[in-house]
């Protein structure tokens, strides 16, 4: 494959859909706007196995337990696959982590709401999850191939956890009244937040431009908003729970739902730190990598004991 060196060859290779691999020229702002945009997927993935594993010890069966954990692992690995392909762009693990304590780097708006009752564990994987899969399943043809590649296995695992949201749900609202309540009390706290893990309208993005001529993003913000509203308002129809937006409603002209005003003040809030659990989820990152530096350190040597190991037996 030839060596591209300047930008006007790069934009051509971009619109011929072609992969962009570690090895390859690229602009230093495609560069770094992948940089940021991994980086806070990764993170995004981390923080957001806080809420969640508050409810291991309190999940209401054995086999609700399991799911559960099951799926925080999973979230693990998605952190692990996205810090891993941000490597490849030329930044260290220990500077996105840095950057994360010291709150240069963001992470999705959603992880800094509190999951109060088992309902709100159903609401995040129907909901958040389900935004979550509308928004990946086109990275999986995002420009930048390690990038594309862990997205193709993360919506695989997604889709796995927008289930396991939904089946909550979907028991809940066949039980008791105050079951039904509780779940849609959940849905009630947990819609608008959704609505704003897309991110900004469009026009007030300072990223999108430049994301979606680069093909890094291949949709925009308000487009994946909308495929995830038209899905999700019949999901919640189909088991009874309504959604929390008075201006809801069915736009025949142009097939989509119509929706009301998002709070774009509460969002911008929440992403500076002013949301509800911001410092406790920043915190409890600090508190446990801090402790887990010794494993750390440990692998360290002994990988590094592993190649010393292979070297002297290659040279002997």
């Amino acid at each position: 494959m030839k060596n591209l060196h300047n930008d006007e060859s790069f934009q051509k290779r971009i619109d011929a859909n072609e992969h962009v691999e570690p090895r390859d020229y690229m602009p230093e702002g495609y560069r770094k706007h992948l940089i940021r945009q991994i980086s806070q997927h990764a993170h995004s993935e981390v923080i957001g196995m806080q809420p969640e594993g508050n409810w291991i010890t309190r999940a209401p069966s054995l086999r609700a337990k399991q799911i559960l954990l099951a799926k925080i692992q999973d979230e693990g690995g998605h952190g692990l696959y996205l810090y891993s392909a941000a490597e490849t762009l030329g930044v260290s693990r220990e500077e996105m982590i840095e950057q994360l304590h010291s709150g240069k780097a963001k992470y999705s708006n959603i992880f800094n709401y509190p999951a109060l009752n088992w309902a709100d564990i159903g609401a995040i994987g129907w909901l958040v999850d389900g935004a979550a899969i509308v928004n990946q399943v086109s990275l999986q043809r995002t420009s930048y191939g390690p990038y594309s590649r862990a997205m193709i296995r993360i919506c695989k695992e997604e889709s796995f956890h927008q289930r396991q949201g939904y089946e909550i749900m979907c028991k809940m609202m066949a039980g008791t009244l105050e079951q039904k309540q509780m779940a849609q009390d959940a849905m009630n706290r947990w819609w608008w937040p959704a609505l704003m893990m897309f991110g900004p309208h469009d026009s007030d993005s300072p990223h999108t431009g430049d994301a979606v001529k680069w093909k890094i993003k291949r949709e925009s913000n308000d487009t994946l908003r909308q495929k995830f509203i038209d899905k999700t308002v019949q999901q919640a129809e189909l088991i009874g729970l309504v959604i929390p937006d008075k201006d809801l409603k069915w736009n025949a002209q142009n097939g989509h739902y119509d929706h009301g005003t998002i709070n774009w003040e509460e969002f911008f809030e929440v992403i500076n730190g002013k949301g509800p659990c911001n410092k406790q989820r920043l915190e409890h990152h600090k508190k446990y990598h801090l402790e887990g530096e010794w494993v750390r350190e440990a692998a360290t040597a002994h990988k590094m004991k592993k190649i010393k190991r292979e070297r002297h037996h290659l040279t002997h």
